[in-house]
């Protein structure tokens, strides 16, 4: 599509949606279009991967960012009749910049302004809308109650909407499973451009955003949550050894026991590689702990269930539940909690991420083959977050999510850089499909299945029966979404 067709079609668009608003809620205020001055500014605040944010990516002919319920109604309804691609945006950590970017032309319905977050601590209950941060849930969730939390992602600047409807988890996934397994009640405005809740979407629909990813069946608007129980005291830890200090026997040992602890105590592992002492790489392990209890508790099971770290006393911060996702997302504890209302993330980078699963531990001289490999490559990362407890125990069929009893730990492949252009991006992004390959006989993900298969294994063919009969002419689409029958 030409400029001039473009021009066009944007203004018929905008005629459609001033058309379709109500007076009560005028949607003026909600248009940004690239001859507007905020576009830029608009469109930048929420890219996350800067991969996705230079001169030739493709841009949004317009950004709706809706300011009420109404406006994504006629979003849906105007978008239709004119045959225009609509992404949905509410935080943007997406890895692939699926919510902002698309080949062909296309506009951006952002949620960052529908916010608002109820707390009713009578029946332990929340509606959040999708497009707080966890940041701003954590917060206002600590206002209310010292004992109280959400099992959902560690980093604070994550748009609800994606995270949950995606299947996120976090540290407390070991307690109380995933932020899906805590979703009671959800706002959805569907293909005709009707607002329901969890009853008149029917249990089908309900099921498929809770894992499935919201933006294939219509706009999640808001979900409802059960808080859970945190104590008042809460330890975190981080303990790091290089391949010198034993690094690959420690390793060894936590993949035997981190999924079989306490449910209580999730402990991260990260692989990465830094210079050591006589100035060569070397492999280091770091162990991220979170634990629901004070240190004397945290130190007990860990002198009898993991004694190969060698945790100590003063490895341990006892600190609350709100201070303990400052420590996990890097902030020096002691940093004001308010620091979680703050949108802007602490570091923007190009990135490239991929997951997997391991399922069973990998033997020593497997582990010394991954070191060698990682100082080969040099600026990739392993990650690998326990499972056990919680999650492992919800059926598969549950929710979308099927990855849950049979899994060790779920494996992240990072890579970050500074430098743009396509040269550098391609040499990263394939750094980060070298090492994925190169982990295949100890990981459970095979190249070459098909994506949708791969991440919902039984449940992919129920998503699509259900995407089918929702939005049959697959107006609710992007790169990454559930396709319609045939498929």
């Amino acid at each position: 599509m030409g400029n001039s067709s473009q021009g066009s079609s944007s203004e018929s668009f905008i005629q459609c949606l001033l058309k379709h608003s109500q007076p009560s809620h005028p949607i003026s205020a909600a248009i940004y279009t690239p001859n507007n001055d905020s576009y830029f500014s608009i469109l930048q605040a929420y890219i996350r991967n800067l991969r996705f944010n230079t001169t030739t990516t493709q841009k949004p002919f317009l950004i709706l960012t809706a300011l009420h319920e109404s406006h994504i109604q006629a979003a849906i309804v105007c978008a239709q009749k004119q045959d225009l691609q609509m992404k949905i945006r509410s935080g943007g950590h997406d890895y692939e910049g699926v919510s902002y970017g698309s080949e062909v032309p296309f506009f951006v319905l952002d949620m960052f302004n529908l916010r608002s977050i109820h707390i009713d601590m009578e029946s332990k209950t929340v509606w959040v809308q999708a497009g707080a941060t966890l940041g701003e849930l954590y917060y206002r969730i600590y206002e209310k109650s010292k004992t109280h939390g959400f099992p959902a992602g560690v980093c604070p600047t994550v748009g609800v909407g994606g995270h949950f409807s995606g299947g996120g988890y976090g540290n407390m996934m070991r307690k109380y499973g995933l932020s899906v397994d805590n979703i009671i009640d959800a706002q959805l405005v569907d293909v005709n451009g009707t607002l329901h809740n969890r009853e008149s979407m029917g249990e089908d629909l309900f099921w498929a955003i809770r894992g499935g990813g919201g933006a294939s069946f219509g706009v999640v608007v808001s979900y409802k949550i059960k808080l859970v129980r945190v104590p008042e005291i809460v330890t975190a830890s981080k303990v790091t050894k290089t391949l010198e200090q034993n690094a690959t026997d420690i390793a060894f040992e936590w993949q035997h026991v981190a999924d079989k602890l306490d449910e209580n105590l999730f402990i991260r592992l990260i692989l990465d590689i830094v210079n050591g002492t006589n100035g060569k790489k070397t492999g280091r392990a770091t162990f991220i702990a979170l634990f629901l209890g004070d240190s004397e508790q945290l130190l007990s099971i860990m002198n009898k269930s993991f004694p190969e770290l060698g945790l100590k006393k003063t490895d341990c911060n006892e600190t609350s539940w709100v201070q303990s996702v400052l420590f996990w997302t890097n902030f020096n504890l002691g940093t004001p909690n308010e620091i979680l209302l703050s949108r802007v993330p602490q570091t923007v980078s190009c990135l490239k991420r991929k997951s997997d699963y391991l399922k069973e531990p990998i033997r020593k001289d497997g582990l010394e083959l991954i070191w060698k490999k990682l100082i080969e490559l040099e600026y990739v990362t392993l990650a690998f977050n326990p499972y056990g407890g919680r999650i492992s125990e919800i059926p598969a069929e549950a929710t979308p999510f099927p990855h849950r009893a049979g899994n060790l730990a779920k494996i992240q492949y990072l890579a970050n850089w500074n430098e743009g252009g396509k040269k550098v991006t391609n040499y990263y992004i394939n750094l980060t499909r070298k090492l994925y390959r190169f982990m295949t006989p100890f990981a459970s993900y095979k190249e070459g299945r098909a994506y949708g298969i791969k991440y919902f294994n039984g449940n992919f063919d129920r998503l699509v029966k259900i995407k089918t009969k929702v939005d049959p002419g697959n107006f609710f689409r992007n790169e990454q979404s559930i396709p319609t029958l045939p498929y």
